[in-house]
């Protein structure tokens, strides 16, 4: 039986790692498919939750969650029961955190809500959850509070169903970025900034057709920089990318890195 062929080419795999030696400023964006071989399931895949579940995106709309009880209890609900508090990082997220340390990555941007980039050892200062995070919830309302999630989360296993804010009584909310949510403009600035100056801009796991995040590899194009893909499925890029990759992440990126 002839073996498996590898997930990237031995010379796809040197060439971009030489790319990346070289590089003096590379930026990496990562999606939902960098997390699915840690049994997060991606949102517009094949198996993705919306395409399985079209009504699940709804509870994604701040419009929809903030008007309608009901989609609050149901999504948290669905908050507690997530698959994300049990994931780690797989091996994907390890080699990043790699590339971080041997000092070849300028900036990790990611759409991702997991925090599995953190728990893979990419330090803050690195890191950008465009998306926000599931570790905090926030308040809606006036006051603004913020804090971590298991205080809300606590409530709710005690039978809170839609829990508000102790302070001001406004409604709470996961500190992720919902559609009809503004991004923080802090975060979307810096990822630009870092776009702008890449060598090398590596997209992770992505669609790349979810905007403004979408932007970031045609802005790193824009200042001369390679353009790498990772994906499964084809994106709107992969006509300008120097190198498009399809093999599953969790191989291609340690292949890549171990060349570093």
């Amino acid at each position: 039986m002839s073996a498996e062929p590898p997930a990237i080419a031995p010379e796809e795999a040197a060439r971009i790692a030489t790319w990346l030696r070289d590089s003096s400023n590379t930026v990496v964006l990562t999606g939902a498919g960098i997390s699915t071989e840690s049994g997060i399931p991606d949102f517009r895949g094949p198996q993705g939750v919306w395409t399985k579940n079209p009504g699940a995106e709804m509870l994604a709309t701040l419009q929809h969650y903030m008007a309608n009880r009901d989609a609050r209890v149901r999504s948290w609900k669905n908050r507690l029961e997530s698959r994300m508090w049990e994931a780690q990082p797989n091996s994907g997220h390890v080699a990043l955190a790699e590339l971080e340390r041997k000092g070849k990555l300028e900036l990790l941007v990611t759409q991702n809500v997991d925090g599995l980039h953190l728990k893979a050892g990419i330090p803050l200062e690195r890191l950008v959850e465009i998306h926000g995070n599931i570790r905090e919830f926030t308040c809606m309302g006036g006051c603004g509070d913020r804090g971590p999630i298991e205080r809300v989360l606590d409530r709710v296993r005690a039978g809170d169903e839609d829990p508000r804010c102790r302070t001001c009584d406004g409604i709470l909310k996961s500190a992720t970025i919902s559609f009809g949510q503004n991004l923080i403009p802090e975060d979307i600035a810096r990822s630009e900034r870092a776009a702008a100056r890449a060598e090398v801009f590596i997209a992770v796991g992505t669609s790349l057709t979810v905007y403004p995040v979408a932007l970031l590899p045609e802005t790193a194009l824009r200042g001369g920089a390679r353009l790498v893909i990772v994906n499964a499925e084809p994106t709107p890029f992969d006509q300008y990318a120097d190198a498009v990759v399809r093999g599953q992440i969790g191989e291609v990126l340690p292949a890549i890195v171990g060349l570093v």
